[in-house]
């Protein structure tokens, strides 16, 4: 377990797309275990910047805000150089920033597939090619934030699926050209939380009979996976735990 050291030898976690949701829940696990983390956005400054707040208000210099646009190819690899350089190591990146939406064929354009595509599958893939030197320097690791539809399609879904699917195949494949100094690892979550402004409650109930245990998944669940692999899982690469409740066994 990672205890919380001074804070000037405190191991770096970058977590992408971590102002708010879900990877505002993974930045506070890691930061709970010791961490000093860099909170990644592209446009929710304000938000990030409380929760950066919040944190250093609980541990002076564990926190600090880096924003970068995950479809600029250039800001993709200058982020992990500037965590870096604001701490001197680097020790985990969670590829957790996702863009998410329907994309029913038909509807399919340049516009949608790059964006789906570059957020979920290229940006992990040139964000753990600018981290590793940092990484492997510290026997450090990667956890990409992956989905229970990278295996079953969600109908209307089509590029977001092709692109996670991807991503599972990029943590496998990083897992063995990584290996041994860095370790990769994904976590697929099921339904955890409401899409923002998705109020359709036959879906949701339909959704909910699905899980065996009976209840949406929340934040923390998925973010004790996360802290779980970057922590306490040093013999453990190349893998993807799913956190969905059981929903996966048989729906």
């Amino acid at each position: 377990m990672v205890s919380a050291p001074p804070s000037d030898d405190a191991p770096v976690a970058l977590v992408t797309g971590s102002a708010r949701r879900l990877g505002a829940a993974i930045v506070r696990a890691l930061h709970a275990r010791g961490f000093r983390v860099a909170i990644h956005h592209r446009g929710s400054e304000a938000e990030a910047r409380r929760l950066a707040e919040s944190l250093e208000e609980a541990r002076a210099g564990s926190a600090a805000v880096f924003r970068a646009d995950l479809l600029d190819p250039e800001a993709v690899r200058s982020l992990p150089p500037a965590v870096f350089e604001r701490w001197g190591r680097l020790d985990a990146l969670v590829n957790n920033a996702s863009s998410f939406y329907p994309t029913p064929l038909g509807s399919i354009d340049e516009r949608t597939w790059n964006d789906l595509v570059g957020t979920n599958l290229k940006a992990p893939l040139f964000l753990a090619q600018a981290a590793c030197e940092g990484l492997a320097r510290r026997g450090g690791s990667i956890v990409n934030l992956l989905d229970i539809h990278a295996r079953r399609p969600l109908r209307a879904h089509v590029v977001y699926g092709v692109a996670k699917a991807g991503l599972e195949m990029l943590t496998r494949s990083l897992a063995r050209e990584l290996a041994p100094r860095i370790r990769v690892n994904g976590v697929a979550p099921g339904a955890i939380l409401w899409q923002e402004g998705f109020d359709d409650e036959t879906v949701k109930r339909q959704v909910l009979r699905q899980i065996p245990l009976g209840r949406l998944g929340t934040p923390g669940d998925v973010a004790s996976a996360v802290a779980f692999l970057v922590c306490d899982a040093p013999y453990v690469t190349g893998h993807v735990l799913t956190v969905d409740g059981g929903r996966s066994t048989g729906w």
